[in-house]
């Protein structure tokens, strides 16, 4: 049964921003962990490997209440150099799916709908919005310092592209966004490379020169700190196991997936989410919880082959705590939730007592 979401989508990002979190992450009755924290994430000891990846934590209270209610690994929304708006409103729509959202499904279309029910599914656009580092930069450190025993934050971040074409001038604008999280404490630092690169459709993760360009600049920045990428779903396995080969000695971790991009449209054709260049959009839930459990496990497989040591994170329609041993399963060393902890913020709690 779904809760009260902690992020509104009936309210605008900046309302969220400035008066959530709503539900119980309002004043989340603090979890108490008992005994010593056994599982180890980057270097940091953890009660559970299991928390809330990069968006739905849009500032320091909600990280601050996800720590509480048990989610021992809180990813601060991603952050860039500069303020940056966000995409209109509505940012959040809810998709009409029962099963599985296949990759010829997305590139057909899918219709949204007004109800959010279960098995959830959404679609959301929101450009990766941030407020200046004279905003985030405190706050982040607030809730880094917030976190206790067993727990850790995870500072996410990325480039802007200046419109110039000046690649060098990109780079330099995520090595500085490693640099900014890195002055607020966080122990760990995470990419993002699976938000459409700026001014295309394209994701940046599927340009793995790049990658590994923007990867080793961040790393000789960032020294002995755990440096995670998120990615989103590779339908080629030949370019995954190059991304493999070209990073996975740079990086310490891989996180995926994010969403996977289809045309959302209403009923009537009209595009869910108005806007230019906002047809297709991410989908996320329930519905690619496959694409996630199958990005895992091939990750795995490929840092078996290799004999690499990145940490994986699996993330895509975790929603229960089946999901979360299912992901265990395929081989993941920790495992985040947006959608399903959205829409149930005890779902850690759950899957600690289900353990």
């Amino acid at each position: 049964m779904l809760q009260e979401p902690f992020y509104d989508p009936q309210k605008s990002y900046e309302e969220n921003y400035e008066k959530g979190p709503f539900g119980v992450f309002q004043n989340p009755e603090k979890y108490q962990n008992q005994g010593e924290p056994q599982y180890d994430f980057l270097g940091n000891k953890v009660f559970l490997p299991f928390g809330i990846p990069a968006g739905p934590l849009l500032n320091g209270r909600f990280v601050k209440a996800a720590l509480d209610s048990g989610f021992d690994i809180a990813v601060y929304k991603t952050v860039r150099t500069q303020n940056y708006p966000c995409n209109a409103f509505p940012n959040v729509v809810a998709v009409d799916l029962e099963g599985d959202l296949s990759l010829e499904q997305a590139k057909k279309g899918i219709i949204s709908k007004d109800d959010y029910d279960s098995p959830l599914s959404i679609t959301n656009s929101f450009g990766v919005p941030s407020a200046g580092p004279d905003v985030w930069q405190s706050d982040m450190k607030e809730a880094v310092d917030h976190a206790g025993p067993g727990q850790v934050v995870v500072g996410s971040f990325q480039g802007t592209k200046k419109g110039d074409g000046d690649v060098n001038g990109f780079v330099s604008d995520f090595v500085l966004g490693a640099r900014l999280v890195k002055e607020t404490g966080a122990k760990i630092l995470e990419v993002n490379f699976s938000c459409p690169n700026e001014g295309t459709a394209h994701l940046l993760c599927f340009e793995i020169p790049m990658v590994q360009k923007v990867s080793a600049a961040i790393k000789n920045e960032i020294g002995n700190t755990p440096l995670v990428i998120k990615i989103a779903y590779y339908e080629d396995q030949a370019a995954l196991k190059k991304l493999i080969q070209d990073v996975g000695n740079i990086v310490d971790g891989i996180s995926a997936i994010n969403t996977i991009g289809a045309a959302v449209r209403k009923k009537d054709g009209e595009q869910a989410l108005p806007g230019e260049g906002r047809l297709v959009s991410g989908v996320c839930g329930q519905a690619i919880k496959w694409a996630g459990l199958e990005m895992t496990a091939r990750l795995k497989n490929l840092r078996d082959e290799s004999g690499m040591k990145f940490t994986i994170i699996g993330v895509g329609g975790v929603s229960s705590a089946e999901d979360f041993k299912k992901y265990r399963e395929a081989g993941a060393d920790a495992v985040m939730s947006a959608t399903g902890a959205m829409w149930n913020p005890m779902l850690a709690r759950e899957i600690k007592k289900d353990l």
